[in-house]
């Protein structure tokens, strides 16, 4: 009777719940407070943090994966599989972070193979039968260990403390002994199910994506398992594209061609915090994927991260959008501390009027030009421009309608939520996770600050002056940096309106960033 009610009380969920979880709902919490209550762009950070909300509970139906072979992590050999046909594999209801490599579990040189020999003594009471009906090691969450695969390159990024390559450690699983090394991989259950057949075996080589197992399992995937494709095969990116193109008026830029040095300024930020990465031990990859969150243009974060980082995906596309939303607390006072209340009341003439041809033609140009020179952000650059041309062209208003507020909105309800889902507290409560975000803020910061301070650069050469607070709008947030621009430069002449100049820089840091992104693209993913 009371291991009945033990086992009903796990059911509920609440073994699950860790100090982890709970920092999450706080996090949660900040981020709906400033949603709700400060508006700072609710229509972003309202779906993100809903998501951390339902990626900290442990749901049923959300994120859980279907019925799926077991596939190779690398090209290599297979140490052993530790499960056959007919096996049941398991999967418990919230999966804490697991590692990928033998190196994972080290931590430090010299005492590695302690450490090796506890994880598997620990992995195998918690994986075994009677460990399955411990409530306590089940909420551990940790799923079956199904295989180990050798690499047929080693890793050096595997090597911790600079272990040798032919270190091995001896330990046992499941009854089986085996001598790991450090940049062996682990084959983990993603689904709870039956194995239905048995197709590799100890010793044989296998390619990356080759079935090992076969598992079947009745349930279907969760809700977020299918819409987080859209992430994974880069379907939401070019369709918020096309929302902010057609969204977007290029005439500012066009009207004032000099804004796009402003926009390009902005880039700065980016390369400045790839350095910086790579100083602090990412690779060239990672750097570059982490270097892009200085653009603050969430999509193209996720769609470079997709290409060259999959693996930090989730911290940067959170790091992306969660510094796009808060913009109004980042720059100001960079704006301030950079420029006299004199420059900031600065007052610029009007704008030309810019006629529709100008605008039909700017975007077919852009978009020959842009895809010429880095077609590895066609697919961006594409969209983008075909929202603006349906925007501009007077015959296809339904749907210049229909890709401003119905795609645009049900994609970034979609999009917000799929990148909220991924901040698992253990997964974002780590060292690695935390540099990733702090590397954000100095990307962002000097992003704001070369804008600014070209702006004031170009006022030694020009006889009208540019109002170095539109620097700052070289960021890729759209409309939001630019926004702040007019906010704060009322702030120093209530009657100044730089709104419309600010989005000349504004729209060019949108290009800017998706080209640098291009650039790291066809220069590091081959």
């Amino acid at each position: 009777m009371l291991q009945s009610l033990i086992d009903l009380a796990f059911d509920t969920g609440f073994f699950y719940v860790d100090w982890r979880m709970i920092v999450m709902w706080l996090v949660v919490l900040v981020l709906l407070y400033l949603a709700v209550f400060k508006e700072f762009e609710p229509l972003l950070l309202v779906p993100i943090a809903f998501g951390a909300l339902l990626a900290n509970l442990p749901t049923e139906g959300v994120v859980n994966k279907p019925d799926s072979p077991i596939i190779a992590p690398a090209d290599g050999i297979v140490l052993d599989v530790f499960a056959k046909e007919g096996d049941s594999v398991f999967v418990p209801r919230v999966v804490r972070q697991i590692p990928t490599r033998i190196s994972d579990v080290i931590k430090s040189k010299e005492t590695a193979k302690a450490d090796v020999e506890n994880y598997f003594a620990e992995l195998s009471k918690i994986t075994s039968k009677e460990g399955r009906k411990d409530v306590f090691l089940k909420a551990k969450g940790i799923p079956d260990l199904l295989s180990i695969v050798r690499p047929t390159v080693p890793d050096a990024a595997a090597k911790l403390n600079y272990l040798d390559a032919n270190t091995s450690f001896k330990v046992s699983y499941k009854g089986k002994a085996l001598e790991v090394r450090p940049d062996d991989l682990f084959v983990w259950a993603i689904t709870s199910g039956n194995v239905t057949e048995e197709l590799v075996g100890a010793g044989e080589k296998v390619a990356i994506g080759t079935e090992i197992l076969d598992v079947y399992t009745a349930r279907v995937g969760g809700l977020y398992h299918y819409i987080q494709q859209g992430v994974l095969l880069e379907i939401f990116p070019p369709l918020i594209f096309l929302g902010v193109g057609a969204l977007t008026d290029f005439g500012p830029l066009i009207a004032n061609p000099k804004m796009l040095l402003l926009g390009g300024a902005a880039q700065f930020g980016v390369f400045i915090t790839f350095v910086g990465a790579l100083c602090l031990g990412f690779t060239s990859k990672e750097a570059a994927s982490i270097g892009i969150i200085g653009g603050a243009d969430g999509p193209t974060s996720i769609f470079i991260s997709n290409k060259l980082a999959p693996h930090i995906l989730a911290p940067i596309a959170v790091a992306a959008y969660s510094y796009m939303a808060l913009v109004p607390i980042i720059q100001p006072p960079i704006m301030r501390a950079l420029t006299t209340e004199k420059e900031r009341k600065i007052r610029m003439k009007s704008l030309r009027k810019v006629t529709r041809l100008e605008k039909l033609i700017f975007a077919l140009v852009v978009a020959i030009f842009c895809i010429l020179l880095v077609p590895d952000v066609s697919a961006l650059i594409g969209m983008l421009m075909l929202g603006n041309f349906i925007r501009e062209c007077g015959v296809c208003e339904r749907l210049s309608k229909a890709a401003q507020n119905e795609t645009i909105n049900i994609v970034t309800v979609f999009l917000g939520t799929s990148v909220g889902i991924t901040m698992t507290g253990d997964r974002f409560i780590r060292v690695d996770t935390l540099s990733i975000l702090a590397l954000g803020v100095v990307a962002f910061g000097f992003s704001t600050a070369a804008g600014l301070i070209l702006a004031k650069v170009m006022n030694l050469f020009l006889k009208e002056k540019i109002n170095p607070l539109i620097g700052s709008a070289g960021v890729s947030a759209v409309p939001m940096a630019a926004r702040v621009s007019q906010v704060e430069g009322q702030k120093a002449d209530p009657s100044n309106f730089l709104l419309m100049h600010a989005m000349g820089p504004n729209v060019a840091g949108v290009i800017g960033t998706a080209m640098v992104a291009g650039f790291f693209i066809a220069t590091l993913a081959h």
